[in-house]
């Protein structure tokens, strides 16, 4: 009789899942190309931490830049401040307000099959019907062919369902006291929740941005990021209209 030989070890399931789906860091590679972002329309950190979430991966990068807008959202956020931005953005802007929903999705979406611009940001108000599943399918799909990431913001939008690979709830946070003069105003911070990823588990930071790189820390956990959520006293996104601290 041949003896029973011992079956080969089987390798750990939680050790695989935990080395694929590693935590969320800034500079973390992903292949991600369709984001969301839920944010408040009076907070202005959905569009700031779309901007500071598409420098931080394409710092390299000095093509172009699209930003779309529906006319609700320009109403309630203002349009893009050019002075305000980062020196390396302001000539790259390529800003258009649809009249819209429609409009807004069918400029997002031939933005993103135009390989010359570098990112594409949207900012839409609520849960309007164009922008179905369907819809949000159709914009990750030309993400994805083409190569060129979107950030689309959503004000005060509820949790619908997307096509969206990385899906944030944001709201601005305290900025860190500077360092050296006490009156200055503080890097710009936000309080986020991962609450959808297809590379990465949900998590919750403070993501600050100060200038050149965006670092993260675990969030307090006083209270989920999220536009139901009240601002807290922080530095808003550059938009006209709008002062800043």
């Amino acid at each position: 009789m041949i003896p029973e030989q011992p079956l080969p070890a089987a390798p750990c399931v939680d050790a695989l899942l935990s080395a694929r789906a590693r935590a969320w860091r800034p500079g973390s590679p992903t292949p991600v190309r369709h984001e969301e972002i839920f944010a408040a329309s009076g907070d202005a950190g959905g569009a700031a931490l779309a901007l500071a979430l598409a420098c931080d991966r394409m710092k390299e990068d000095e093509r172009p830049f699209l930003w779309v807008q529906d006319k609700a959202a320009l109403r309630l956020s203002g349009r893009p401040y050019r002075p305000g931005m980062p020196p390396g953005l302001r000539h790259r802007l390529v800003h258009v307000v649809a009249d819209r929903a429609e409009d807004a999705l069918f400029a997002l979406e031939e933005g993103l099959r135009c390989r010359d611009l570098a990112f594409v940001i949207g900012e839409l108000t609520g849960n309007p019907r164009a922008l179905s599943f369907t819809a949000s399918r159709r914009l990750s799909l030309a993400a994805e062919r083409h190569g060129v990431p979107l950030w689309l913001v959503r004000l005060d939008a509820q949790r619908d369902l997307g096509s969206a690979r990385m899906r944030w709830a944001v709201r601005s946070a305290r900025s860190p006291a500077p360092g050296w003069n006490p009156q200055a105003p503080g890097t710009p911070s936000w309080r986020v929740e991962l609450f959808r990823a297809r590379n990465h588990p949900p998590g919750e930071w403070i993501l600050c941005d100060d200038g050149g790189n965006l670092s993260a820390c675990p969030s307090t956990g006083a209270g989920r990021a999220g536009p139901v959520l009240g601002p807290e006293s922080a530095r808003p996104a550059p938009v006209e209209g709008r002062a800043h601290g």
